[in-house]
């Protein structure tokens, strides 16, 4: 489980740097301000909560919650939009954020 956390939130963060760079090439992009901003949001938390749980620091939790805090809005959010790239990451980060909310809670049973 453990490994897998830190898989899934990898996951994350490259995804969301990679829709970052996709939404700003698009015509729409100015529809897109929130998206944008939350992307490149989730791609940082999910970034430094990596770096908390692969250390066992104790605030690990703490940034767990908040990244599945962030995921779930930034899912959310890339989930308004109908192409396939947001689509696909709204999955990605809504289940980011329920792996962080499982870890957080203490149900992931990594330590």
């Amino acid at each position: 489980m453990y490994d897998r956390l830190l898989n899934t939130l990898c996951h994350c963060e490259s995804t969301c740097e990679n829709m970052t760079h996709f939404v700003k090439n698009r015509c729409d992009v100015e529809r897109r301000r929130r998206q944008l901003t939350l992307l490149r949001d989730c791609a940082d938390i999910c970034g430094l909560t990596q770096k908390y749980i692969a250390r066992k620091s104790p605030f690990s939790r703490d940034m767990a919650k908040l990244c599945a805090s962030v995921c779930e809005a930034c899912g959310c959010e890339c989930s308004r939009f109908p192409d396939r790239e947001s689509q696909n990451c709204a999955c990605i980060c809504l289940n980011c954020a329920r792996e962080c909310m499982e870890f957080a809670k203490g149900m992931a049973g990594c330590y």
